[in-house]
């Protein structure tokens, strides 16, 4: 562990040179804070959403109205985390990138104020993965935060983890990985009572 002004902090787990802006599938874990087991429960291997689990949903489903590059694959949530794989189109011409620039930027406003990532060369990188989880986990604290009357503890765990799908046996094996895992909720590594 580094220190940054005096205090320990924890280093990145994202791959130090690579662009997270760039097109292609990424599988997605994204847990809640202390493994608390905000969204439901699992009943003979099905997953009962809750209220919560239901805002989770409902944020997940709109994330291409606030990015209109991304595409949502599978996704599945569990008490205690997400998974879900995102996939980040490429922008056609310049024309339509110009376009969904200043879309972006208006969208990302008014859905999580300042959520900026950097490249390696110090530069914004609007919707990149790290701003889209980040938007998505702010709307979700958000609206179940205004539920629950408080903003204590967290929803969220600060980090997400991430997978770069590289080809297709890959986004198989995620994809029946996302589909089963309410039936091995027990044999889960999140799991917990």
């Amino acid at each position: 562990m580094s220190k940054f002004q005096n205090k320990y902090r924890i280093e990145s787990t994202r791959l130090p040179d690579y662009d997270y802006s760039k097109p292609g599938g990424y599988f997605v874990t994204i847990c809640t804070q202390n493994k608390t087991h905000y969204f439901g429960e699992i009943d003979n291997g099905k997953m009962i959403l809750n209220e919560y689990g239901k805002i989770v949903e409902n944020c997940w489903k709109k994330i291409p109205e606030h990015f209109t590059h991304i595409t949502l694959d599978y996704f599945v949530i569990m008490p205690n985390h997400t998974h879900g794989i995102i996939i980040i189109n490429p922008v056609e011409t310049q024309h339509a990138a110009s376009l969904h620039k200043q879309n972006k930027i208006s969208v990302e406003t008014q859905h999580a104020a300042s959520l900026q990532n950097t490249n390696k060369l110090g530069c914004l990188v609007s919707g990149s993965l790290p701003v889209i989880i980040r938007s998505f986990k702010s709307a979700c604290s958000k609206q179940i935060n205004t539920l629950r009357n408080s903003t204590n503890p967290p929803i969220w765990q600060p980090r997400f983890y991430e997978h770069i799908i590289r080809n297709e046996k890959s986004l198989l094996k995620i994809r029946e990985y996302i589909t089963n895992n309410p039936l091995n909720w027990e044999l889960d590594e999140l799991y917990t009572k």
